[in-house]
């Protein structure tokens, strides 16, 4: 080998020497750097990874950011963790080595990658805040607040970030969550106690207050559970009783209850306690003196604010005079429908015995009619003819005449008795009006009277019209028999409606009648002025068949003025 070669040789293994050397110190350095022995920044450029090594941070730097308990780290523009405190490595349950130098995105769920991405975009721009988890070495999610600025080392932009673990914060708002929680809770149960205590309060305010006016009651009260068990008894019952031990009082009440009644009263109370409804029932109590007297029993359920039954309130009061006199009042009417019933046959017996007297009547009349007829040619050739036998012969036909018509009369009113719902139809009082004035025509023209009819106001009505033109008839008819020769007959008829009634009038100016003959008017064969022909029966006629429509019919009249009928017919 040549010197030349010897020295090239040399050279050589020197410089392999130094750079053996550098490559030791290197690697020292980076052990140190990873361990955190030195203060060192690895920054990507453009012509790769520099490590930069801090070299002019003093020690007090050091150990602030070794003692911080918030976790502090750098990171390139990739997100590669350029440098971690032993504080970091510790939220992340790692050792240091293993975090600088990887991809800060290795420990953010997959959740929340979006909101990391925008949150890493943002810090780049300017400084920035926000709070997220990251995954430790186990898994396990670490809720921590993040806080970025940019640095710059050696004109290269690092992106410095501190993270506050805040799991504490979280433990704490959850406590404090748990505590307001409870909190509430107790407040709602002092309210529910308050509420409660109120109310109870209350109950026992209304409770007495019930007991003072219980009290005060002249009724026997009392007051029972929901199982209809009696808890209380006011004093009037101990009064009436005559028993003052308040023991046992749920026994009392039935105790001296009528055995007639137990079984009716129990089965009733028994069904009130089953459906809730009010009770309601008569019974006998036995009193102080011996005596059994009727009483009212009644009862209502108290309830509370759920519709629950909490109590039963009832008194008895004293009906027994009531119940006496009802009594009377029942056998008064049993008393009174059985003299209905026994008049009721005994008007049938008499419609039979009228219908059947004026049938049988009819026979021995026509014959006396037809031998007066007989009679009559063989008088006439007697020389005493143009004496009293006319006369008499005349009479006889006029008797019987009568008789035959008060045959007729008692046949019509036996015939009213039994047409009670007779047809109803509308009647036109003007037509049937006129027709009764032509029927009446000779009487009219005899009496040279004047009829007034106004009935404009009530045209019509509804009634039987052969019962209207009899009632009409007949007062008409009176009205110009009954006439009063010192003066024009002036007869006004009229019809208006009143209320629920349609009232028709006939006012006449004749005779009058004697007020003290009034009453009578009405009554069956009752007759006052004996210069006209008359039975009696059409006034009583007209009454019935009024009084059988549901109307009234009424008399006005002074004598010597006039006589005014009102009838008062229903709509």
């Amino acid at each position: 080998m040549s010197e030349a070669q010897q020295r090239r040789a040399a050279e050589l293994a020197r410089e392999n020497e130094e750079l053996r050397h550098q490559l030791l110190e290197a690697e020292e350095l980076i052990t140190a750097i990873r361990t955190g022995a030195v203060d060192a920044l690895a920054v990507q450029s453009a012509e790769g990874p520099r490590i930069f090594t801090l070299q002019s941070a003093d020690q007090g730097y050091r150990t602030l950011i070794e003692q911080m308990n918030e976790g502090a780290l750098l990171l390139s523009q990739d997100a590669t963790i350029l440098y971690g405190n032993a504080c970091l490595a510790s939220l992340l349950g790692m050792q240091l080595h293993e975090v600088i130098g990887s991809s800060f995105e290795r420990f953010v769920p997959k959740e929340f990658g979006r909101y990391w991405q925008l949150l890493f975009e943002t810090g780049w721009s300017s400084k920035s805040k926000g709070e997220m988890p990251l995954l430790n070495r186990e898994g396990v999610l670490k809720p921590l607040l993040f806080s970025m600025n940019v640095l710059s080392f050696n004109e290269v932009p690092v992106l410095a970030v501190i993270l506050t673990d805040v799991s504490a914060q979280e433990e704490i708002r959850h406590i404090q969550a748990q505590v307001e929680k409870q909190n509430v809770l107790l407040m709602r149960k002092s309210n529910e106690l308050k509420q409660q205590e109120a109310e109870h309060s209350a109950i026992t305010k209304a409770a007495a207050e019930a007991t003072r006016m219980l009290e005060g009651i002249p009724q026997i009260a009392w007051t029972a559970d929901p199982a209809g068990h009696i808890t209380y008894l006011n004093q009037q019952w101990f009064y009436y009783a005559g028993c003052n031990n308040p023991e046992e009082i749920s026994r009392q009440l039935n105790a001296r209850m009528h055995p007639d009644d137990l079984a009716a009263a129990s089965a009733r109370w028994q069904n009130s306690l089953r459906t809730g409804h009010a009770l309601e029932m008569e019974c006998r109590l036995l009193n102080r003196g011996g005596e059994y007297r009727w009483m009212l029993g009644r009862a209502l359920p108290s309830r509370n604010e759920q519709g629950d039954i909490i109590q039963w309130i009832g008194t008895y009061t004293d009906m027994h005079e009531h119940k006496l006199a009802q009594e009377r009042i029942d056998q008064a009417q049993r008393q009174l429908q059985e003299n209905n019933e026994r008049l009721t046959r005994a008007n049938v017996d008499l419609d039979n015995f009228i219908y059947t007297a004026s049938h049988d009547l009819k026979a021995p009349i026509n014959n006396i009619e037809g031998l007066l007829h007989a009679l009559l040619p063989e008088l006439t050739d007697v020389p005493l003819a143009s004496g009293q036998v006319p006369l008499l012969l005349g009479m006889m036909q006029e008797s019987v005449d009568r008789f035959k018509r008060t045959i007729e009369h008692l046949t019509e009113v036996t015939k009213l008795q039994k047409e009670n719902d007779q047809p109803v139809a509308v009647v036109d009082l003007a037509t049937v009006i006129q027709e009764i004035s032509l029927d009446l025509a000779s009487l009219l023209a005899e009496a040279a009277g004047q009829v007034q009819v106004t009935v404009d106001a009530c045209p019509t009505v509804s009634f039987s019209e052969k019962n209207m033109r009899s009632i009409l008839y007949n007062l008409l008819s009176n009205a110009l028999k009954y006439r009063s020769p010192d003066r024009l007959t002036h007869i006004v008829i009229q019809c208006q409606s009143h209320d629920e009634d349609v009232v028709l009038t006939v006012q006449d100016n004749g005779l009058g009648i004697r007020e003290a003959f009034q009453p009578k008017l009405f009554t069956m064969f009752q007759r006052f002025h004996d210069h006209v022909e008359g039975s009696g029966i059409g006034l009583y006629m007209v009454k019935k068949m009024v009084e059988n429509a549901g109307g009234r019919i009424e008399v006005k009249s002074t004598e010597g003025v006039g006589s005014k009928f009102t009838v008062y017919l229903k709509r």
